[in-house]
């Protein structure tokens, strides 16, 4: 401990928007690059969950629709907690649509119309890749000594897998024959 102490008295004084903290300039760099994709990703399923919520349709669309308006609230009170982390730890994060257009992994879809099941399985999918990258992005933060962003995410998978296992069983319910 005491030599992170030190190291932090021979810093200078930082710049604007580079939040004094005890990590080094390697693992904010990193951490904030792993959170920023994570942004990226959840603006985009935020998004894609909405876009579904609206133009859901079919014989269980009131409880679809909830569905994904719940699971779409869960994603967008997620998106200040992550941009907030990566300010905390002294990064700096996404700027516009294009940024987050550069960074997400999560494809888009502008189809003009999508079977109910099919909605429910591509988030589903969506929300299995999210994970995987969550766990990624936990490795880095632990790499680094992060445990603040660490934990966060370790709530963050945990809300994904249960989105997950909605949008599967919610799907069970309406796939063809029963299959």
């Amino acid at each position: 401990m005491k030599s992170r102490l030190a190291k932090l008295e021979d810093h200078k004084a930082a710049p604007p928007l580079r939040t004094p903290t005890d990590l080094s300039p390697e693992a904010i760099e990193e951490v904030s690059h792993a959170l920023n994709g994570l942004l990226a990703d959840t603006f985009a399923l935020f998004v894609k969950t909405k876009n579904f919520h609206w133009h859901v349709s079919g014989p269980f669309f009131r409880s679809y629709h909830l569905l994904l308006d719940d699971q779409s609230e869960g994603l967008q009170e997620s998106i200040d907690i992550l941009a907030e982390r990566v300010r905390k730890i002294g990064g700096t994060t996404i700027r516009s649509i294009g940024q987050i257009a550069s960074l997400q992994r999560i494809k888009d879809n502008d189809e003009d119309f999508v079977p109910a099941h099919d909605m429910l399985k591509e988030l589903m999918e969506d929300n299995k890749g999210v994970a995987v990258a969550m766990r990624e992005a936990h490795k880095v933060a632990e790499d680094h000594d992060d445990p603040a962003t660490a934990s966060l995410l370790e709530i963050w998978i945990d809300q994904t897998e249960k989105r997950t296992w909605f949008l599967f069983e919610a799907g069970r319910e309406s796939t063809p024959s029963g299959h």
